[in-house]
């Protein structure tokens, strides 16, 4: 498993509010768009990271986690395994408390690096099942 309960308790209820979520668009039907939903549900902001940068849920968009003008206290990957590595390493290198991936999303190496860099990390979960259940 990858991220035991109370690492997913401290992410969800600890380290902050301001989710970017990477892979998050205008489209209704990808798992991401539903999942942002209730993470605002929960008094979450969502931030929107897309290539296209479009304002998802009230949200505006940006192209990249580098252009995020604030901190993000966790980001959320919603893309493939062979690029959610690379997407932890920017979130550590913008100073995100946590990383996680969703479900069927899984990169063990960059899971050692990024816990290695001292950042919580999730990973093959899915905090919009998880986060009522506390």
């Amino acid at each position: 498993m990858y991220g035991d309960q109370a690492t997913i308790r401290r992410i969800l209820t600890e380290l902050g509010d301001t989710w970017a979520v990477v892979g998050l668009s205008n489209n209704r039907d990808r798992a991401a768009y539903g999942v942002a939903k209730v993470l605002q549900r929960y008094g979450k902001r969502v931030v929107p990271v897309h290539p296209k940068a479009e304002t998802v849920h009230g949200e505006p968009g940006y192209p990249s986690l580098e252009a995020i003008p604030f901190k993000v206290d966790v980001v959320d990957v919603f893309v493939n395994s062979a690029l959610a590595g690379r997407v932890a390493d920017d979130a550590v290198a913008v100073g995100a408390e946590a990383v996680w991936f969703q479900l069927n999303v899984v990169d063990e190496a960059a899971f050692a690096r990024t816990r290695a860099a001292g950042v919580e990390m999730v990973m093959d979960r899915c905090p919009a099942i998880e986060i009522p259940a506390l």
